[in-house]
């Protein structure tokens, strides 16, 4: 189909640039419940195909994918209980809309990872760019270096664990759950907080609005020593606990339309 712009004319595929062929590439060597498949020639489309495959037609529960090429949404809407390893980087988006299964990153991510988690546990060996865990629900999001900005921004639940620094806007718009920092976070923590618990062992460069201390109690200390324990984290530093002040809640007062409406 073709369509003009300008003075040049241009061709163009009216269905978009959607990858059509939803036939796996069945690559994978498969040894009993295990699997490894090798990426580096494969499309997004069918490397994320190939994953279903195994996990959903063979029974695999243990795959290990090889040079994913830093592709971008790989690893996305995984709803079964299994182990997933990507030996390297990936792009954007990668490992959202999960609900079970245990995944490991060798290398870095980028943005929006892990967004939408709803259960299971994604551990990243590298760093993360900004927006990681954004909107999660569940499950346990464990950062070995450093992240960017907004860092769980819409958080509703699970935790967030970064062994480094942390951008600005960390925890905006917070609504639960919980995020633990042990390096520095940058400007506007826990701004516009709703709900949730926000721990930094290092400096906070500013609060961000209805951002507050909190009181440390023995259920920080029993949180903090779990999830170290269980992640095999070593033993954590301090931590310094903020939480939200509550002087925004304003939902007893009506807007002049939604009074009329009561009254």
């Amino acid at each position: 189909m073709d369509a003009l712009a300008g003075e040049s004319r241009i061709s163009y595929d009216a269905r978009g640039l959607v990858e059509l062929d939803d036939t796996p590439p069945r690559i994978a060597e498969i040894d009993g419940e295990r699997a490894v498949f090798d990426a580096r020639d494969l499309t997004t489309r069918k490397i994320n195909l190939e994953l279903r495959r195994l996990l959903y037609e063979e029974g695999v529960t243990d795959v290990v994918v090889q040079n994913p090429g830093a592709k971008h949404s790989l690893g996305v809407g995984i709803l079964t209980r299994c182990r997933i390893v990507f030996e390297g980087s990936l792009g954007y988006f990668g490992c959202g809309l999960i609900d079970g299964p245990e995944i490991h990153i060798t290398g870095r991510v980028g943005w929006s990872t892990c967004e939408n988690m709803m259960s299971g546990v994604v551990t990243i060996d590298g760093t993360a760019g900004s927006l990681a865990g954004a909107a999660i629900r569940g499950g346990d999001l464990i950062v070995k270096g450093r992240v960017g900005a907004r860092t769980g921004i819409d958080q509703k639940g699970g935790t967030i664990v970064v062994l480094g620094d942390a951008g600005s806007m960390t925890g905006f718009m917070m609504q639960r759950g919980r995020q633990i920092f042990c390096g520095d976070v940058g400007p506007g923590l826990g701004d516009s907080m709703y709900d949730g618990t926000l721990y930094v062992a290092g400096k906070v460069r500013s609060l961000g609005i209805d951002c507050v201390p909190g009181e440390w109690t023995d259920a920080d200390t029993e949180l903090i020593e779990r999830k170290f324990r269980v992640h095999d984290l070593g033993s954590p530093p301090e931590f310094q606990k903020f939480v939200c002040g509550k002087k925004l809640y304003n939902y007893d007062t009506l807007e002049p339309s939604e009074r009329k409406l009561v009254l």
